[in-house]
Order: structure tokens, then C-alpha cells, then sequence
């Protein structure tokens, strides 16, 4: 396991990140990791993370009805984008799912575990949400990353 003051990122959670990196997918593909709590207390107050769920080819919609209300989660998403000038990049980003109905506790908890959470994974853009599934749709994703 990495450690660091705050945060245990297992071997199993380092290599779901690495070959969902290296996966060549079509259309949307996430990795939803979460905060296991059961193990926060048994690590020295340091987050143990586990991999949630893997969606492939999914649509936003689908992706936010995925996602627990009441949970914030680490979403790593492979997100296709068309340029103006026609081009398709499909870059590798992150949402920070943090909605405001998150227990006070869990948020704070996320939070700590966040900038090194976006190092492991290798995410340069995080686009944060925290207004719950109405927020998270296709147009607000296309502006945050486009």
C-alpha cells in the first residue's frame, strides 16, 4: 500500500487505475471509487480507498443515477470530446461527486483524500459536483472539459 499522512491507496485500487488508463473504450467509461469508513478507523485515521464500481460505455445520465445521493465518490472518467475544428480527444479527468446532502464527516473525509487521490490517478482537470444528479449532465461536462 502507498501511505501518506491521510490516505492508504491499495495495490488492487493503483491497478484498476492503471488499466482503466490503458483501456482503449468507446464512449464514456468510468472508475467510481469510494472511501471505505469500515477501514478508516482501523488504519490510524488514514482513508483505505476502494474501487466502487467500472461503467463502460455508458451515458451522463446513466452515470449520475449511478452515483449514491448521499456519498461522495472519486469518479476517474474517459470522456470523448469534439473539438470545433472537428477533432476527437478523449481526455482522462476527474469529477469530484461531493453532494451537499454528504454527511459533514465524509465530506471532510473526501476532502483530505482528494489531492492525492488526483496524483495516483494521473487527472490533470477535476470538475466538481456537488449539486447531485441535476448537475451532473452532458453540457455542463462538454463546458468544464471543453
Amino acid at each position: 500500500m502507498s501511505q501518506s499522512k491521510t490516505i492508504d491507496i491499495p495495490v488492487q485500487v493503483r491497478e484498476e487505475l492503471r488499466k482503466f488508463r490503458f483501456s482503449r473504450l468507446e464512449g464514456i467509461s468510468v472508475l467510481i471509487v469510494k472511501i471505505n469508513k469500515q477501514k478508516v478507523a482501523h488504519t490510524l485515521r488514514r482513508l483505505c480507498l476502494e474501487v466502487d464500481e467500472r461503467l463502460e460505455n455508458i451515458s451522463v445520465e446513466e452515470l449520475a443515477d449511478e452515483l449514491p445521493e448521499n456519498a461522495p465518490r472519486y469518479v476517474v472518467i474517459s470522456y470523448p470530446l469534439k473539438h470545433a475544428d472537428g477533432r476527437l480527444a478523449v481526455p482522462l479527468a476527474m469529477i469530484n461527486w461531493k453532494p451537499t446532502t454528504s454527511s459533514p464527516e465524509m465530506n471532510t473525509l473526501h476532502a483530505s483524500g482528494l489531492s492525492m487521490f488526483q496524483q495516483v490517478a494521473q487527472v490533470s482537470r477535476i470538475v466538481e459536483v456537488r449539486d447531485g444528479a441535476e448537475a451532473l449532465t452532458e453540457d455542463y461536462l462538454n463546458k468544464s472539459l471543453g
